[in-house]
């Protein structure tokens, strides 16, 4: 387990994870169609997606907390 200092980082990392291996696989087959290295590219779509996605998170994370509360009405 981790200390609870690490949320935050370890939560952009792993939302981060998942869109961008949702994404790159995706991506891969619309732009590629199936082939028989299909996987090898997706994954190596996938680690350049995840650096990328990993640090932008941060970012944006707090700009989308503030315009969904902006963009929402209180109860």
């Amino acid at each position: 387990m981790f200390p609870q200092r690490f949320q935050p980082v370890l939560f952009a990392f792993i939302m981060s994870g998942f869109m961008a291996f949702l994404m790159s696989g995706i991506l891969t087959f619309i732009n590629l169609g199936w082939f028989d290295a299909f996987f090898a590219a997706w994954l190596k779509a996938y680690l350049y997606a995840h650096g990328c996605a990993f640090p932008l998170v941060f970012i944006f994370a707090p700009l989308s907390r503030k315009l969904s509360v902006k963009l929402t009405q209180p109860r």
